[in-house]
């Protein structure tokens, strides 16, 4: 998962042109979400992750509350305000299931089409990524990542798999639905990287893919290790755009994409194979399904089974939109009326900057070995 590239200079490739007023129009979003997720996090973050010395269960549910209603304000600005079209094929997905997802990265901004999916199903907020870590060092974001609880990652096995398997030990409460995604790619694909990834396909005798990478399957046979008996299933999408791949600021000024396709495929845990080795494997197969997929999406322009999905409500976006405007304004006004509250944002943003540098999640104090040797006594 990477963001962001700037925009490219060659439009003609653009579904849209970039004119003065969707230039505004994105500047103006840009300020909205910048503005509303630091005033959020700056308030509601510390208090979300305090709560864990209680209960994690409620500050999870808290955390997907408040900070669900910030990001359904992105398919609101993909869909509503931009008009791209998200056409979805394949499996149905059930509400409040314990999922794992696996995810083609084509560019730095497939993972936030997936809250497309997410918010349609009721779990916008329980959505989790496993992702680079120096996506942690971006101002504000990095925060909002940490406290969302997505897992950050070095690239390095040595290290990886530790933190890996501590994170998600911690999700294996039934009462808090999970949807997990994994970019099993390691990275967003470019002709550069397919040509290596090829390569060592070739040599490994493995399967040689050109609309995918090569899948990396330790991490994802991790999961399923530590997370067998939560999920219900492994969801397989494939993501593909019309014309050409968008990046962020395609996205914030509203010329790219015009349509994102997303083939869901539902497997049943139980249908996955148990030792790591045939995992691996499986997972390899995925992939090599996934390149036919979207083989077939160059020539047809669309993936098969397509069906009909519920649209984004209008007025219920307005109303998410309303709520987390209104409580920006009200931490605004008290952050500059009051020196107290002026005092709070300051010790509130070292505070988050301090837990997500040292990847600090806070456990319940009957945890603690002192308080779980008076109960034991």
């Amino acid at each position: 998962m990477e963001v962001c590239r700037p925009l490219k200079t060659d439009d003609k490739l653009k579904h849209r042109p970039l004119n003065p007023y969707r230039f505004f129009r994105g500047m103006i979003c840009l300020v909205v979400f910048l503005s509303t997720a630091f005033m959020l996090l700056a308030y509601l973050g510390p208090g979300a992750v305090l709560l864990r010395y209680l209960s994690i269960h409620y500050s999870r549910k808290a955390t997907s509350f408040f900070f669900g209603l910030w990001l359904s304000m992105w398919p609101f600005l993909f869909e509503k305000i931009n008009g791209t079209k998200v056409v979805f094929s394949g499996d149905d997905v059930p509400r409040k299931e314990c999922i794992l997802i696996i995810v083609n990265h084509r560019t730095e901004v497939d993972w936030m089409y997936l809250w497309d999916l997410a918010m349609r199903k009721g779990c916008l907020g329980y959505i989790k990524y496993i992702l680079k870590s120096s996506l942690m060092k971006l101002p504000v974001l990095g925060w909002g990542f940490h406290v969302l609880e997505f897992i950050s990652v070095d690239r390095k096995w040595e290290t990886d798999e530790t933190i890996l398997h501590q994170m998600l030990s911690t999700f294996k409460n039934p009462r808090d639905p999970l949807w997990l995604a994994l970019f099993p790619e390691g990275t967003d694909f470019t002709e550069e990287k397919c040509e290596k990834s090829k390569k060592f396909a070739a040599e490994a005798g493995l399967p040689v893919l050109t609309n995918v990478l090569l899948p990396k399957t330790r991490g994802f046979c991790l999961c399923l290790e530590t997370l067998r008996g939560s999920f219900d299933a492994v969801y397989d999408l494939t993501i593909a755009y019309k014309r050409q791949c968008p990046f962020f600021l395609d996205n914030v000024f509203g010329v790219d994409p015009s349509e994102v396709h997303i083939h869901i495929q539902r497997i049943p845990i139980n249908n996955i194979p148990t030792s790591d080795a045939e995992a691996a494997a499986w997972l390899t197969n995925r992939f090599k399904v996934k390149d036919e997929l979207l083989s077939d999406f160059k020539s047809q322009g669309q993936f098969p089974d397509q069906k009909p999905e519920e649209q984004l409500s209008t007025l219920q976006s307005l109303l998410n939109f309303t709520v987390i405007i209104a409580l920006t304004t009200i931490f605004t006004y008290l952050t500059f009326s009051y020196k107290l509250c002026m005092v709070y944002v300051s010790l509130a943003c070292v505070y988050l900057a301090y837990i997500t540098h040292c990847k600090i999640f806070p456990m319940p104090l009957e945890f603690w070995p002192f308080v779980k040797g008076k109960k034991d006594e």
